[in-house]
């Protein structure tokens, strides 16, 4: 569950960016995502050129497959802001993107394990250390808070997101914000506390003994299952809490702030629609 706090990468840069040209990120993630495994373990220039090979038929099925359900899932949004909305409208958008994460994640899993093949133990080891100190910002960063950070924290979270795509909210609307932020329930150190027991599984298989490429998927599989019933209890009312919130914002929204809404929410669809033309005219040439 706590996957979802993280969100995709692909997702966060496609589909939920406001601050960026999506066309021209999209189209450098050939590059973003080896310098984002850099950010774990350094590559030599064999395993470079290998990953290359690996994420060419990995961003095409992305193209193909997930852009078109990304143009749905807005044109969804586009058309339930004609009506009022409940909370139930924004979790389904939400649980959408979440199974487009999903699916995402489960197509990269094969690349990463073909390329975790090709790691040297070295490699696997600097990798793990990596994770580890992460590990430990995050505790540094979030457990050192007090609850009074935690909510403030929160607060700011919810106004720049919607800020993003409503423009300035009104006073009204940001207390409506301050008044969820309070009611938020911290998960920190459960998700932490969970998160360390998983890095401890991972280093044990990433020895990589034979058949470690299932028991990673055994493994993924069953953190998602077994989440703890306190950490899912704080996650389902949070979640609860902020849908309702969304939806109450966007049903108070001004003129000006549903013009900038529908501006944003098309020019995102119009930046897709431009990379799947791009796609199929990329095969079309392959073909030639």
């Amino acid at each position: 569950m706590y996957r979802v706090a993280r969100k995709c990468l692909l997702l966060s840069l496609v589909l939920l960016s406001a601050c960026s040209s999506t066309t021209f990120v999209y189209n450098r993630l050939d590059f973003i995502l080896p310098w984002y495994l850099d950010d774990y373990t350094e590559l030599n220039r064999e395993q470079e050129k290998y990953l290359d090979e690996l994420l060419s038929p990995f961003l095409a099925w992305h193209r193909v497959d997930e852009l078109p359900r990304y143009v749905v899932i807005l044109s969804e949004i586009e058309a339930s802001l004609d009506q009022p909305l409940v909370a139930e409208d924004v979790a389904t958008i939400s649980e959408q993107i979440q199974d487009a994460w999903f699916r995402l994640e489960g197509e990269a899993l094969d690349w990463l394990l073909n390329l975790g093949t090709r790691l040297s133990q070295e490699q696997v080891e600097s990798f793990l250390a990596e994770l580890q100190e992460q590990q430990r910002e995050y505790q540094e960063k979030y457990l050192t808070r007090t609850d009074q950070a935690f909510h403030e924290d929160s607060y700011d979270s919810l106004v720049d997101t919607m800020q993003d795509y409503m423009g300035r909210l009104d006073a009204e609307q940001r207390e409506l914000l301050r008044t969820t932020s309070a009611g938020l329930i911290r998960s920190d150190r459960t998700w932490l506390t969970e998160r360390e027991a998983w890095l401890q599984k991972l280093e044990v298989i990433m020895q990589r003994a034979p058949g470690w490429h299932l028991a990673i998927r055994q493994a993924i599989a069953e953190r998602d299952d077994n989440v703890s019933p306190e950490y899912l209890r704080i996650y389902e009312h949070n979640l609860s809490l902020v849908y309702a919130a969304v939806a109450e914002l966007l049903n108070s929204r001004s003129q000006k702030q549903d013009r900038r809404l529908r501006k944003t929410l098309a020019e995102l669809k119009e930046d897709l629609q431009t990379l799947i033309l791009q796609g199929e005219h990329a095969v079309l040439d392959e073909a030639a």
